[in-house]
């Protein structure tokens, strides 16, 4: 990950993205995918193959959970957004999450 040249305090986003934005995983899902990755490469010894496709595989897996978890978190500021009734306050909030949602997704 590039590191940015600007100091954090002239970007008020990023406070806002790491006091607002949830883990990507849960603690036990986290757990559970580092496990796993460990036995992997226990197995690289015994049978390189065979680990270096179960990587393949678990890198697949993360992905697809990734991929998931920001799914839920758009389609969740997305509902808010489809009211007609929503003023500019409103939409300026529903601007500033998806900014945050937005800026997560480059921090990868």
């Amino acid at each position: 990950m590039t590191v940015p040249s600007t100091p954090a305090s002239h970007l008020p986003w990023l406070a806002e993205l790491a006091a607002s934005g949830e883990p990507l995983f849960t603690d036990d899902l986290r757990d559970d995918f580092r496990a796993k990755w460990d036995r992997i490469q226990a197995g690289f010894v015994d049978e390189p193959r065979r680990a270096v496709e179960k990587a393949d595989e678990l890198v697949a897996l993360t992905i697809e959970r990734l991929a998931e978890s920001f799914r839920q978190e758009r389609n969740r500021v997305e509902e808010r957004c489809e009211s007609d009734r929503a003023g500019t306050e409103d939409l300026r909030l529903l601007l500033r999450e998806y900014r945050a949602l937005f800026q997560r997704l480059l921090a990868l």
